[in-house]
């Protein structure tokens, strides 16, 4: 592998302070908005007041006086995402008969509802809000687009729930009822970037979906860049579930970039690749590095499509170590040998066994014993061990970067000498300073 820079330390003690999520609303911010009012509206009636801070008056209906726990698993089952969230849901149910087999938590059984996020922000909500308020789950695990999170984070304030949410995204938000178990800005996007500029790269094209993560995580890349002497040629957005790439291919043709920076989502990649090789653009002249396509959209897109193309993730199926043999042959066993496994779904999993570790460390399914007793605990993943930082409910986690190759599979060729820190708000760089304010 090559060289590891040294601007990836260690997980290593330091000075810490909490800070408080910052809402960016998706374009739907209007109905979510509209959904957020409808449910402090039904808190009023259950005895809370509006005008208390959010939160302040939720009770909390979860019963734990019987054998068995729910928790909610909201995953988008149909629409564009659905491509990549089937395989979240079922790693979720994974882990939940895992537990259940090896007695459960605090000797209590996990009861999995179900629901269909539909690939629309607003459903999240609305559906987050039926699991926490009708369901009475413990904690909601699931969401994938950032839109979706950005969605569902005012439900789980305003009524001190829990979500666990289990993909990797822009940063710049921290807040303290979401659990983020995949990667942070400096645990994929800025590795990725560093990656490209110790082979050379000095002008990227930046393509996306048309939302919330490709928008943000463009600012960080164009702020990264104009630090480090690259340039960027173009930036182009589509909306998810875009079909049509023949424009923006030829766009990223004539400007000629030593590589491109892929922030699209969903089925929109399928799409992508392949008029990426139609139009005779392969990794060898132009490689894509793409930070939404694991092992799931590899085969939905055709390895024959992507060999030799990169990607940067936490978590690759083919990850050499114990927890990841026991892991793989698990859902393989479950879902079919043909299934592969990939970063999202992995942390997913994990998710669920660190809300376990947490509850049986503090003794307790409350939200705020959690949250209070949440700094420290481990799970000893497939991807290697994670640890949550208490401070900000993010993991310290390795970063890899991947090759996919014709088996369709994703080979490291790249990873950090060990955890790295979350740091979702880039305060430990000076180049994004901006981004703080901005």
């Amino acid at each position: 592998m090559p060289e590891v820079p040294e601007k990836y330390p260690r997980t290593g003690p330091e000075p810490r302070r909490r800070v408080l999520s910052r809402r960016v609303l998706s374009r739907r911010g209007a109905v979510v908005s509209a959904l957020s009012f409808a449910l402090v509206g039904a808190l009023t009636a259950c005895g809370a007041r509006t005008s208390d801070p959010p939160g302040s008056a939720a009770v909390s209906c979860v019963d734990t006086s019987g054998d068995t726990i729910k928790i909610g698993s909201l995953n988008s089952l149909s629409g564009t995402m659905a491509i990549s969230e089937r395989t979240v849901r079922d790693s979720i149910a994974l882990a939940v008969e895992q537990i259940n087999a090896d007695g459960g938590v605090l000797g209590k059984q996990i009861e999995r509802v179900e629901e269909d996020g539909a690939s629309d922000p607003a459903v999240f909500a609305e559906k987050a809000q039926k699991l926490i308020i009708s369901d009475c789950v413990a904690a909601v695990f699931g969401g994938w687009t950032s839109s979706s999170r950005k969605a569902m984070l005012p439900v789980v304030e305003d009524t001190n729930a829990l979500l666990y949410y289990p993909v990797q995204y822009e940063g710049l938000e921290s807040s303290p009822n979401i659990f983020y178990s995949g990667a942070t800005t400096n645990q994929q996007i800025i590795p990725a970037l560093d990656y490209l500029a110790e082979q050379g790269t000095q002008s990227l094209y930046l393509v996306g979906s048309d939302y919330v993560f490709p928008q943000t995580a463009n600012r960080v890349i164009k702020a990264w860049a104009q630090a480090h002497d690259v340039e960027v040629l173009g930036e182009d957005y589509t909306p998810l579930g875009s079909t049509d790439f023949s424009t923006i291919v030829n766009k990223v043709r004539s400007a000629n970039p030593d590589a491109v920076f892929n922030t699209l989502n969903g089925d929109s990649n399928v799409a992508f690749f392949r008029e990426y090789a139609n139009a005779g653009l392969s990794a060898e002249d132009t490689p894509v590095i793409s930070v939404s396509i694991a092992e799931e959209e590899v085969a939905g897109i055709g390895a024959q499509n992507l060999t030799g193309q990169l990607t940067s993730w936490n978590y690759y199926e083919t990850v050499d170590s114990p927890e990841n043999a026991s892991f793989t042959e698990a859902f393989k066993s479950a879902y079919g040998a043909g299934r592969p496994t990939s970063d999202p779904m992995e942390a997913a999993y994990n998710s669920v066994y660190l809300w376990r570790n947490t509850v049986e460390k503090v003794g307790s399914f409350d939200v705020d014993a959690i949250r209070e007793g949440a700094d420290g605990v481990s799970f000893d993943a497939p991807e290697g061990t994670v640890t949550i930082d208490g401070e900000n409910n993010h993991l310290a986690k390795v970063a890899r970067i991947g090759e996919i190759r014709e088996d369709g599979l994703i080979h490291t060729i790249w990873e950090s000498p060990g955890r790295i820190d979350p740091d979702p708000f880039l305060r430990t760089y000076d180049w994004a300073e901006d981004l703080h304010t901005s």
